[in-house]
């Protein structure tokens, strides 16, 4: 029995994310400069993609580039920045044929301009896809996202638009950059770290974690049904116990 033929397609993750980890060890495993394998790591960005949009996935969010990638030596910042306008227009063609829709979250403002105008437009031109949402995190921090959303918090307080009292967890999400996106029940991280790096803090309070081993760039089709295997073996209870989640099913029926 094939890998995609055990998955319960009545019970997928809405929203998968992952950080994509492992593209310079790659390329030292093979005596390269780290940038041939973040070459290597879109072609798994395109595998991946394409096997969560067969499935059905609704959102997947791909941990792209980091604030703190920022501090990398700038040969590579400037060679990835280079990577990522090479890639992005190329692959319009292949998320429409897949009927995915691009978004992106993170400090877009900082990126370069042509980064901008690249990102823009890609969105622009998928925006009436039908299918999966690729959110691309792109200078992005979970904690610059929490930040970023207090100030704008508290400057709607000053405004009179909101009254501190009334701030609830559901206020705080809808000034993230994920309002609207349900909240990833999956997180995938690859190369067999297991830290979650500053991602998506807030969304993943109960996301269920898988680690794999692989490197990013051999990390492939049937890993990601693999890591949606796993998520299915899982009882997910959200603080409550086993027996309370049954009782619940039997009331819903």
């Amino acid at each position: 029995m094939s890998l995609s033929s055990r998955i319960d397609l009545t019970r997928l993750p809405q929203h998968v994310a992952i950080v994509m980890d492992g593209n310079g060890r790659w390329a030292r495993k093979y005596g390269e400069e780290r940038v041939f394998g973040h070459h290597k790591g879109v072609d798994a960005v395109r595998e991946v993609t394409e096997a969560a949009a067969e499935l059905g996935i609704k959102y997947l969010t791909l941990y792209t580039f980091s604030t703190e990638n920022w501090n990398r030596p700038k040969e590579e910042v400037d060679a990835l920045m280079h990577l990522f306008v090479e890639t992005i227009e190329k692959e319009i063609p292949t998320l429409n044929k897949n009927k995915i829709r691009l978004s992106a979250i993170g400090d877009i403002e900082s990126l370069p301009e042509e980064n901008r105008q690249k990102l823009q437009n890609t969105i622009e031109q998928t925006q009436n896809n039908s299918g999966m949402t690729l959110i691309l995190a792109l200078s992005y921090s979970g904690r610059w996202e929490i930040n970023d959303a207090v100030r704008k918090i508290v400057a709607d307080i000053k405004d009179g638009k909101l009254v501190p009292d009334e701030v609830t967890a559901e206020t705080i999400a809808k000034y993230l950059q994920t309002a609207g996106i349900p909240d990833p029940e999956l997180l995938i991280r690859t190369s067999g770290e297991q830290r979650i790096s500053n991602f998506l803090l807030w969304q993943i309070a109960y996301s269920e974690l898988y680690f794999s081993p692989k490197l990013w760039p051999d990390f492939g089709k049937k890993d990601f049904q693999r890591a949606i295997l796993d998520y299915q073996k899982r009882e997910r209870r959200f603080g409550l116990t086993s027996e309370q989640l049954k009782f619940e099913e039997r009331n819903e029926d």
